[in-house]
């Protein structure tokens, strides 16, 4: 099945299933249980949704950034990325009372290092986990670095995997990881297959963005190991709509979906030189975006 018929078939049993819940965030959600899709990445077609304008070169940032082990958000402000905004503003608002416009907030991010020091971090988040987890011995270890080493010497391993999970950081986290273990596997003719767990999933907003990042770790990892994309399989544990999100999940139901892209990936040296003009997207033809509010 293509990305738009996982996706309208996942967003179709949430509307039609859901459970309706009281979250974390007060804005309430309408959530199901233990979802599955799967991707076939092997002729260069991307899970990229085209009954609404993803923006792809966003999902390839952040999980580019998070492939730095950076923490803070002016790292992604200054490539434009917004999308990690709300968490650290909520913060400050909360903290200062002071009711700070995001444009203005995020300008001062970008103007001011000490500012920027002081509240754009976001915790030890996934960049941290995956490049720095520090153990109880006070090691840190590099997950990502580990990963690409396992697949070109001990492919046929079955703890090819990493994960951001720490439990005694994550009170520490602006948000604890939703996308939390990436396990690999590689077949016997050479290709890379790859599984996500992810605990929590914004089906409306988080889950185009996540297919997306995964897709592109994926040809990165591959890539680096002298190997071919197999399929990306994608598990979500508790995976809903917000209420605020139930009309624009209706709206993009009812569009028709167009021919997937596909997705290409130029080479480089190492897992860390990676940039995003080395990635592109072709035949991308969607409808148009359509606006969700995020819930903090």
């Amino acid at each position: 099945m293509t990305a738009d018929a996982q996706y309208a078939e996942i967003v179709r049993r949430i509307l039609d299933t859901g459970d309706r819940r009281v979250d974390r965030t007060g804005v309430g959600t309408l959530s199901v249980f233990g979802v599955t899709a799967r991707f076939d990445l092997s002729d260069g077609r991307a899970p990229l949704l085209t009954t609404k304008r993803v923006s792809w070169k966003t999902a390839v940032k952040e999980m580019l950034w998070f492939l730095t082990g950076g923490t803070n958000i002016r790292e992604l402000l200054e490539q434009n990325v917004r999308i990690w905004t709300d968490w650290p503003l909520a913060r400050y608002r909360r903290e200062t009372g002071d009711d700070i416009a995001q444009e203005a907030f995020e300008a001062r991010i970008l103007a001011e290092e000490a500012f920027a020091l002081l509240w754009g971090d976001l915790g030890p988040v996934y960049g941290k986990q995956w490049r720095r987890w520090l153990g109880a011995d006070g090691q840190e270890h590099d997950q990502i670095a580990t990963v690409v080493e396992q697949l070109r010497t001990t492919p046929a391993s079955r703890r090819i995997l990493f994960h951001g999970w720490n439990v005694p950081e994550l009170p520490d986290m602006a948000l604890p990881p939703c996308h939390m273990v990436y396990q690999y596997h590689v077949t016997s003719d050479g290709r890379l297959n790859s599984l996500l767990f992810q605990r929590s999933c914004d089906a409306m907003l988080g889950l185009p963005f996540n297919w997306v990042g995964a897709a592109a770790l994926q040809l990165m990892l591959a890539q680096q190991a002298g190997l071919t994309p197999g399929e990306l399989v994608w598990m979500g544990g508790d995976v809903h709509l917000y209420l605020n999100h139930l009309a624009p999940a209706e709206e993009q139901l009812a569009r028709e979906p167009r021919a997937g892209p596909r997705m290409t990936l130029r080479a480089a040296p190492s897992i860390d030189d990676y940039r995003i003009e080395d990635f592109a997207v072709e035949s991308y033809d969607p409808h148009p975006a359509i606006k969700a509010a995020v819930a903090v």
